[in-house]
């Protein structure tokens, strides 16, 4: 019987030499962890869809993120739950908002942690949309200047980086320059570039008490079957300013992924979102999946796609592990 020269089986034969001949290599460094704050002191309630993740008070998100810090994770990302809502979100850039509070407390309390802000108005706006709303329809221009008030807010309170998630056209720029005029041009900006409109967001907008009061939102959230828009979109941040750029979801979109990766050398991130993370959590404990093991080949191809760091609400779970 004829065999080929090169037989591939001789290098998955020992874990050893798998380790050694293995393309793709997941971290601790690779994890970003999703927090969401709220008001109070000593809160911690579990958010039933997301199994080991919690709405948490300030006192408790400093004792989170120390334990997180403490596992090699390098930065965490902050949601805030306002105690009121209003049309124009005024909680998100009020410079003693939650996220502002938060921000403060983590960088008195927890040295050498990156902390990351979500820039978007739906979690603070009792519409729930991302954008100012006039006559039923986002206004597009005139959510930009809340945005760029937003960021800033945040980046003196003392956050690191600035995430704008709301997908408004030129958001990116305004909120650099923004920033630059603030003097804080030494402040990231990571982008949610690719951000489909997507049915995988379900548990985070439980967590984060965010869901739109009508409509949706398709007008300024990416159609799931557009790939190619998916570049320009890319490139329109990039050139705007945008130092990161990130593609959500991540498991759905792993073409996008590569092909971002291929096209851009821009540092890449995806966010494995709550929808992904609930999706392996409720099959394994049907017993129908090994969770442990699914988790992990999850993130390992988000990293495989072209990924540089992962959002992850996995991040402690799989820290520990590594």
């Amino acid at each position: 019987m004829y065999f080929p020269v090169y037989r591939p089986r001789r290098l998955r034969a020992d874990a050893n030499i798998r380790r050694m001949v293995r393309e793709t290599s997941l971290s601790v460094n690779d994890f970003i962890a999703p927090l969401f704050v709220c008001p109070g002191r000593g809160v911690r309630n579990e958010i039933g869809s997301m199994p080991g993740n919690y709405q948490l008070s300030i006192d408790e998100l400093v004792l989170e993120a120390g334990e997180l810090k403490s596992l090699g994770i390098p930065a965490i990302i902050l949601f805030g739950i306002p105690e009121s809502k209003d049309e124009l979100g005024t909680g998100a850039y009020d410079d003693n908002g939650i996220i502002q509070q938060a921000v403060r407390a983590l960088k008195a309390e927890v040295s050498d942690l990156l902390v990351i802000t979500d820039v978007c108005l739906c979690e603070y706006t009792s519409h729930g949309h991302c954008g100012v709303v006039e006559n039923g329809r986002i206004d597009n221009d005139k959510t930009l200047a809340l945005l760029a008030k937003e960021a800033v807010s945040h980046a003196r309170a003392g956050a690191d980086m600035v995430a704008p998630s709301d997908m408004m056209d030129g958001r990116v720029g305004f909120i650099r320059q923004a920033l630059d005029e603030a003097g804080m041009d030494q402040i990231t900006l990571m982008s949610y570039a690719v951000k489909y409109e997507s049915a995988f967001y379900g548990p985070f907008r439980e967590a984060a008490e965010s869901p739109p009061q009508f409509g949706d939102r398709k007008s300024y959230q990416m159609d799931p079957a557009n790939a190619r828009e998916a570049l320009r979109e890319a490139a329109l941040d990039i050139e705007e300013g945008a130092d990161i750029i990130m593609v959500k979801p991540a498991l759905p979109y792993l073409d996008i992924l590569h092909s971002l990766r291929e096209e851009f050398d821009h540092p890449l991130a995806a966010y494995n979102v709550s929808g992904e993370f609930a999706m392996i959590k409720a099959a394994a404990e049907k017993g129908w999946i090994d969770g442990e093991k699914a988790m992990l080949e999850s993130l390992l191809s988000i990293k495989r796609a072209g990924a540089d760091m992962i959002l992850t609400y996995f991040a402690k779970e799989a820290a520990r592990i590594l």
